[in-house]
């Protein structure tokens, strides 16, 4: 029969060496990622050359810069390292098709049946090794029959058996503190421990098949996938290898130590099953649609996109996907083609909603010599949660509102941006400052959230806001009584203010350095509400007008 192996890859300096791939060799020197724990820097990940310099992952970033003082550092950025880590799952799959995820900075294999196709599992282990060297990075391999024996033997395979908190290598403890003896797996007491030749090389560590148990029995507990407090309170009974744990009764070693301990055992040995779950392939939504001869007319194509949008909407429905940017590709009977996209300011998957927007680009395709075929594509999709109603009342609510309000709205936005662009459609959103011209931030009603409730002010604001003009003062003793704006004399019926705003100290702001301002809202003879300022005694200023 058989046997399943199992291939684990681990990446040691991931985010590091996903930095440095960037720079191409522009950094020698030792390099870090840190991240932050709310006021402390740590180590995230390390280069080579910083693990050789004595720098650990989990170190804070004073003590590394005190050990290593030309250290370079940079930010973790997770989310580029989950977009590097996703392509490097989908790279793996040239040599196995089942691959999964293990942690952040780990990939396994389940390579049953398929290291023939290589030469064999050690040939297969050299190909994976050159080839990650060949994209700069550092590779740990392990071969096993079970998940847990191949994670194993990629991390600790390499490193040697640390003394743990009591400070007493494992070779010197009395024979008293180690497990009671017993008849053990696979000898008698008073015979030769089993020896396993596993092949151990630059290329990786593999154990030969149905030598699990002897493969992994001189690895630390921390090879179980323990947690860590788990692996520290068996080190301080003595039980540092997987060896101690095997030799112990199962029964007194879940009641001291937790079930967690037997199953992850279990799962190493192969006694449970564990198996290799591959990530689901994204979904692609697109439909194809070839014509025996070549199309041009307008109705034609008007035609082809109706034929298109249906089962586009269908898939998407099916998936509960809605669209919010669909791609028309139009291939030319000359080897050319041409693009049309558009966009949706709402997620949907009604084809009547997303066709209108489709036909209002079609004065912009040039069939040339003819269309031989047509391809729809949904580009950017989102998912769409139904929504439950707690009544008959409810619902009809919702429908008039999808109607009448913001479905509505939606639309209406979708057709502009099929002519003028999604980003020129902006709308105002309140921000947090005290500086007037501050106080809200622009952002595309397509793509920003719905936007909070402007808290405003108790007191006025101009409606109309401008960079602040110069104001001649007429008469010092009385400043607001007449004035001279925009080389117009005004005369000042009414005065509320002051209202005094301090400029962001924290930030350098030039247009804030003459400091605090008090502001007032004037009326004048003349009509106009503005809104003066004063920074310093007779230097007065004009910053808006009142509608």
């Amino acid at each position: 029969m058989r046997h399943r192996r199992v291939m684990s890859i681990w990446f040691p300096h991931l985010g590091a060496e996903r930095v440095l791939r960037v720079h191409r060799g522009s950094i020698l020197h030792p390099f870090a990622v840190v991240s932050e724990a709310g006021q402390l820097l740590t180590l995230h990940s390390l280069s080579r050359l910083a693990k050789e310099k004595g720098l650990s992952v989990g170190q804070s970033l004073s003590d590394a810069r005190a050990l290593c003082p030309d250290l370079l550092t940079a930010l973790h950025d997770p989310i580029s390292d989950e977009s590097f880590m996703a392509a490097l799952q989908r790279w793996t799959t040239q040599f196995s098709p089942w691959v999964s995820r293990q942690g952040d900075n780990g990939l396994c294999l389940d390579i049953s049946g398929c290291a023939h196709l290589f030469g064999g599992e050690e040939a297969m282990a050299r190909k994976v090794t050159e080839q990650t060297e060949n994209l700069e990075l550092t590779a740990h391999i392990g071969i096993a029959d079970t998940v847990g024996a191949a994670w194993a033997l990629a991390r600790f395979s390499n490193q040697a058996l640390e003394s743990n908190l009591t400070g007493d290598a494992i070779e010197q403890e009395a024979r008293a503190t180690r497990s009671k003896a017993f008849k053990r797996r696979n000898w008698e007491r008073g015979g030769a421990r089993p020896e396993v030749a596993i092949t151990s090389g630059e290329n990786g560590h593999i154990a030969p098949s149905g030598q699990t148990i002897a493969a992994i029995a001189q690895l630390p507990v921390n090879a179980l996938r323990l947690q860590p407090g788990t692996a520290t309170a068996l080190a301080r009974v003595g039980l540092r290898r997987i060896q101690d744990l095997l030799d112990l009764p199962r029964k007194a070693l879940a009641r001291r130590f937790g079930a967690d301990v037997l199953t992850r055992l279990d799962q190493a040995i192969g006694a449970s099953p564990e198996p290799v779950s591959p990530s689901k392939p994204p979904s692609h939504f697109a439909t194809r649609l070839s014509f025996p001869d070549p199309i041009g007319l307008p109705e034609d194509i008007e035609a082809g996109i109706q034929r298109l949008i249906v089962p586009l909407c269908e898939k998407l429905k099916s998936e509960a996907m809605g669209c919010r940017k669909v791609q028309l590709t139009l291939m030319r009977s000359d080897s050319t083609h041409q693009i049309i996209e558009a966009g949706l300011a709402r997620a949907s998957h009604d084809a009547d909603r997303i066709t209108p927007l489709l036909t209002l680009q079609l004065p912009k395709i040039e069939p040339g010599h003819g269309i031989d075929v047509m391809r729809l594509q949904a580009i950017v999709v989102e998912p769409l949660s139904p929504q439950q109603h707690s009544g008959p009342m409810d619902a009809l609510a919702a429908a008039h509102s999808r109607r009448n309000g913001d479905m509505a709205e939606a639309d209406l936005i979708g057709r502009l941006g099929a002519r003028i662009g999604l980003e020129a459609i902006t709308q105002l959103h309140p921000a947090d400052s005290t500086i007037p011209e501050k106080t809200e931030t622009r952002s595309p009603v397509a793509y920003a959230q719905n936007p909070p409730e402007w808290k405003g002010t108790t007191l006025p604001r101009p409606t109309l806001l401008f960079m602040p003009e110069p104001v001649k003062i007429q008469r010092p003793n009385d400043p607001l009584s007449e004035f001279t704006w925009r080389r117009r004399v005004y005369r000042a019926v009414d005065a509320i203010g002051p209202e005094r705003i301090a400029p962001e100290w924290w930030l350098d702001d030039p247009n804030w350095r003459t400091g605090v301002r008090d502001y007032w809202v004037v009326t004048t003879e003349q009509g106009p509400r503005l809104w003066l300022f004063k920074t310093q005694p007779n230097a007065w200023s004009c910053h808006g007008v009142f509608g």
